[in-house]
């Protein structure tokens, strides 16, 4: 049996770094609105396009809506989920593997953005021809990151479904 204090001390973690990413996607969406930077955004292909295309909209959405609210809805679900299914989360132990390779893969997915699309950008402006050399790497960098966050969203779909698949709590004490 799974102490309900230990599975909040988990979930917990899921609110805070929502929160985190609501606010650096609010800072991110300030500073790509300011004029210099989206005058150099427009200029690198944002948002249709180039190296701009990987800060805005791609970084700053993922930002916000991985970071902010999935991690959020994940961690409402594993609140709800005893509540409204009358069982116990199958597995802490996936609620805790379902927080970090979510958080690592969006993490790692915004600064990847950020990092390319700032040295793509600059190269664009000044040695456009060097772009390529920069870009083959991204694919490889990207698939790491998406694939980080694939396992997350795994792991967390796999405890949903064990979960309510699971015998509930007063059918094993009444067995």
């Amino acid at each position: 049996m799974v102490s309900t204090n230990i599975l909040h001390r988990q979930l917990l973690k899921f609110f805070v770094l929502s929160a985190l990413s609501f606010f650096i996607g609010t800072i991110h969406g300030m500073l790509q609105v300011m004029p210099p930077i989206r005058a150099w955004l427009d200029s690198i292909g944002s948002p249709y396009g180039g190296p701009g295309h990987m800060i805005d909209p791609l970084a700053h959405a993922h930002m916000n809506l991985v970071g902010g609210v999935v991690l959020l809805a994940m961690g409402v679900t594993f609140y709800l989920l005893p509540i409204l299914s009358g069982k116990e989360i199958y597995s802490v132990k996936l609620v805790k593997h379902t927080f970090w390779w979510v958080s690592i893969g969006v993490y790692s997915f915004y600064i990847i953005q950020l990092i390319f699309g700032i040295w793509e950008g600059t190269l664009l402006l000044s040695n456009a021809q060097n772009i390529a050399s920069v870009h083959h790497l991204y694919g490889p960098v990207m698939a790491v990151s998406g694939t980080t966050m694939a396992i997350g969203f795994s792991t967390f779909f796999a405890n949903v479904v064990l979960t309510v698949m699971s015998a509930s709590t007063d059918e094993t004490t009444q067995q």
